[in-house]
């Protein structure tokens, strides 16, 4: 299979580079050390066209496909996976509102969310649920016309600064099947008993918005159901299944930018009167890096391209999301090594992209989950061919 980009694709991906370089370059570590963000960059991301770029044209999206959007995430990584991840999470659900929203619901949210006028995001982990998703406690209990929603989630992006939320809930709690308990639900955060907190003092995507929610008897109408009711984990799975390729770019964007900075430095740097770039374990240790991005960047494009074709692959996304977060980690981890002393020096930046690779072996999903997805949907097809 090729992935040789068509022209368009190729002026996309520039443009992501052009626009990371320029806007992204001077701030990132003022950004990082303040753990803080600059909104002007998310409208100007917006005014470009490079929010969900996969959203169809009728709802204000560019009508393209996951690939494109892998392009334009990966080029931003390279630069900064922080800055990059607060530009990305904005529009972090809309993927979800493509998959079960109604008609009158894609139409009221996702033009808003691609063209920066709202943000979003979405609220699954809670602190005695992470990879459990079934053990959500959050409830959202039906009362007329309403949905009145009690409980508590952590970990949650853009919790202080988004606009609105969708929030899994238990909303069928005598179901005799656990799956179909939950149930994904809309929920604005100026509504009365809303209430977040963030963190600070993060290893990892210091620019962007993380912390705690809190619902207080959050009164929601029933129209903002997001699916149908008991559908909840089936829909978040199948969201996931799109967002894991789009963190596989992010992995992929940031040992890019660490493999930059390396194969710069070995260049620059001399010791024993040659530049480290002359030495063959350098050279060996910049072959393996390299082979390792590209490698990465491969799995991940395939699996972008196989949402694209409408064959979405929950392991081929597993993949690409574990392979390419931990190559991140690893890459950065090598590009600090052939630093040397200097590789632990926030100037020289390359701890920076370990620091922010590290996260992606963690969140939507860790990497212990995507390699159980993976082992299941290999096994569970050998039995299958057995029987």
């Amino acid at each position: 299979m090729s992935f040789d980009l068509n022209k368009e694709q190729i002026d996309i991906r520039k443009a992501a580079r052009e626009f990371a370089e320029k806007e992204f370059r001077e701030i990132r570590r003022e950004l990082d050390a303040k753990e803080m963000f600059d909104d002007r960059l998310w409208k100007k991301a917006a005014d470009l066209g490079f929010l969900g770029v996969f959203v169809d044209e009728k709802y204000g999206g560019a009508g393209m496909g996951y690939l494109e959007q892998c392009l334009i995430i990966e080029e931003f990584a390279r630069v900064d996976l922080g800055i990059t991840h607060a530009i990305e999470s904005s529009f972090f659900g809309t993927q979800l509102i493509m998959l079960a929203g109604t008609e009158e619901q894609k139409q009221k949210y996702l033009p808003a969310v691609c063209s920066g006028k709202l943000r979003m995001g979405v609220a699954v982990t809670e602190p005695d649920a992470g990879s459990d998703v079934v053990s959500i406690q959050t409830e959202a209990v039906r009362e007329g016309g309403e949905y009145v929603i009690r409980g508590n989630k952590i970990f949650i992006t853009n919790c202080t600064l988004a606009d609105f939320l969708i929030v899994v809930c238990v909303t069928e709690p005598d179901h005799p099947r656990k799956h179909e308990r939950l149930s994904t639900i809309i929920v604005e955060t100026n509504r009365p008993g809303y209430e977040a907190n963030t963190f600070h003092g993060k290893l990892s995507l210091r620019p962007s918005n993380t912390g705690e929610v809190a619902f207080h008897d959050v009164r929601v109408p029933a129209g903002n159901l997001l699916g149908s009711p008991g559908r909840g984990f089936y829909n978040i799975m199948e969201f996931f299944n799109r967002t894991r390729v789009q963190v596989a770019a992010l992995g992929v964007g940031t040992a890019q930018g660490a493999l930059d900075k390396a194969v710069a430095h070995v260049r620059r740097r001399h010791q024993f009167g040659s530049p480290l770039a002359s030495f063959q374990l350098v050279q060996g240790k910049i072959a393996e890096m390299a082979t390792m991005t590209e490698a990465a960047r491969s799995i991940c494009y395939r699996a972008a391209s196989k949402l694209d074709s409408g064959t979405a692959d929950p392991g081929l996304s597993s993949m690409a999301k574990w392979y390419s977060a931990e190559i991140a980690v690893k890459v950065a981890d090598e590009a600090i090594q052939l630093h040397g002393g200097y590789g632990i020096l926030e100037e020289y930046d390359v701890a920076h992209y370990w620091r922010n690779a590290k996260v992606l072996e963690i969140f939507e999903g860790s990497k212990e989950i995507e390699k159980v997805i993976i082992g299941r949907k290999i096994l569970g097809d050998s039995k299958s061919k057995k029987a």
